[in-house]
């Protein structure tokens, strides 16, 4: 079983028009019987085409799970509660959250103006550090594709039972530093891991740039970890993984010299693994690097840019995604369970809030289920998409300078406030006449003003 990602070019939708229903179309044609997609994202859009890169499983059984692509309409808003989500795209090179949980402030501020704000680990995983808010529901980017969708559910819990999956380290130094670091979380708060399983031969990943310079890799030899998982269905709740990422030895240095400017190397391919893992299984997983050897593990990296200095203090970089999972919530997937009393569906999302220029399945399902979009130019990246050009309702997009500012729209959003009413000076309202012909028919609208 292989993990990689290619790239794909689709032709441009005339206005944009059933963009998602235009993408999954093209994509049947390109896929193969033994290709299960796993990730998909436009990287660029131009007059005449998509640029789209997908991620695959190739060589393994059909999933049991949906496509990535099958999308169920919502029947309209739950307005009970005000729920959000937000999406830092792993391995895009995001100005905020690009690096090792350097958008924790931005999800601790926007959770103030929401009741619930479904996040995933790029945004708050920071190595030895995990402060996301109380009301943040932590799951994998894929769930909340599928979220988006309408294709499953998000069940609150108060606890999982956390298994954690690492590789047998050739140097044991590496594998004892992970397994203390389970320890330490099951002391320190209160995690319930029911084992640790060390793989041998463990899981081989590697990262790799892809030509619009996202960070994506490849994943081989996945049999051991699938059988393992599936040796001890029923035992856990949730997976945390742990293996070491091959890349050139001198990408160590250079992402730290970079001052940022470095695409963070790592968190594209294990995006692709946790995506593996969650869409088989249906269960929440989150995956953090092993150092290869001592020599990287003590290299000095220096006063480092402060996105990246929870990096440079770590060992495991374990404790952020074991804090995450620890109350991460249940996936559902069956249609009673999706009707219970607390399981967020697509139904209960009130916005998306994502770094302007991405456009990836969440937004194509934000834009097809009605859900207001709040796009921040602030947070630069590599995707190279005009979102305002999509065909959206009245009213529901919005781009924002930064995220301060999308806080202040949530909160008028929350409150049923046109966000124009707040800013001055205030257009006037478009008066259309409508006239009618003698004979009964309708003529052609006169003249329209403003009052």
């Amino acid at each position: 079983m292989r993990l990689s990602e290619e790239e794909v070019v689709i032709p441009i939708a005339p206005g944009h028009k059933n963009l998602l229903s235009h993408i999954e179309q093209a994509m049947r044609f390109r896929l193969t019987d033994t290709a299960t997609p796993l990730r998909f994202v436009v990287t660029r859009t131009d007059a005449e085409h998509y640029r789209c890169e997908i991620g695959m499983m190739a060589n393994a059984a059909p999933f049991a799970t949906d496509s990535i692509f099958r999308f169920v309409q919502r029947g309209g808003e739950n307005t009970e509660n005000f729920n959000a989500v937000m999406l830092v795209p792993t391995g895009i090179g995001a100005a905020i959250g690009g690096h090792a949980g350097d958008a924790t402030p931005v999800a601790r501020l926007l959770g103030t103006a929401c009741d619930r704000l479904i996040l995933h680990p790029n945004v708050v995983n920071a190595s030895d550090l995990n402060e996301m808010p109380d009301n943040a529901l932590y799951v994998e980017g894929s769930v909340i594709s599928r979220l988006m969708m309408g294709a499953l559910g998000l069940g609150p819990v108060r606890a999982n039972r956390v298994l954690v999956v690492i590789d047998k380290h050739r140097d044991r130094y590496f594998s004892t530093a992970a397994i203390n670091a389970v320890n330490a979380a099951r002391a320190s708060f209160g995690l319930n891991c029911p084992r640790i399983l060390e793989l041998d031969p463990p899981v081989r990943m590697r990262a790799i740039y892809t030509n619009s310079g996202r960070a994506t890799g490849e994943v081989d030899g996945l049999e051991n970890l699938w059988e393992a998982l599936e040796d001890h269905r029923g035992d856990f709740d949730a997976v945390a993984l742990s293996s070491v990422i091959d890349v050139p030895l001198s990408y160590h240095q250079d992402y730290f010299d970079s001052e940022g400017d470095m695409v963070n190397p790592w968190g594209g391919v294990e995006a692709m693994l946790t995506h593996a893992v969650s869409d088989r299984f249906n269960v929440p997983s989150a995956h953090s690097p092993m150092f290869e050897s001592r020599e990287i593990a003590d290299a000095d990296p220096g006063i480092v840019d402060p996105r990246m200095a929870a990096e440079a203090i770590s060992l495991t970089f374990y404790q952020c995604i074991l804090k995450g999972l620890q109350r991460s919530p249940a996936i559902v997937r069956d249609q009673d369970g999706m009707r219970r009393s607390g399981v967020l569906t697509a139904a209960d999302i009130s916005c998306l809030i994502i770094p302007d220029g991405c456009l990836g399945l969440p937004t194509l399902a934000a834009l097809e289920q009605g859900i207001a979009v709040i796009a921040v130019r602030e947070n630069t990246n590599l995707m190279q998409n005009d979102l305002a050009a999509l065909p959206w309702a009245e009213g529901q997009f919005h781009s924002v300078e930064t995220y301060l500012e999308a806080a202040g729209l949530m909160n008028a959003l929350r409150a049923g406030l046109a966000p124009e009413s707040l800013r001055r000076p205030m257009k006037k309202v478009v008066v259309k006449t409508k006239t009618r012909s003698v004979d009964g028919a309708t003529a052609p609208a006169s003249k329209q003003k403003t009052s």
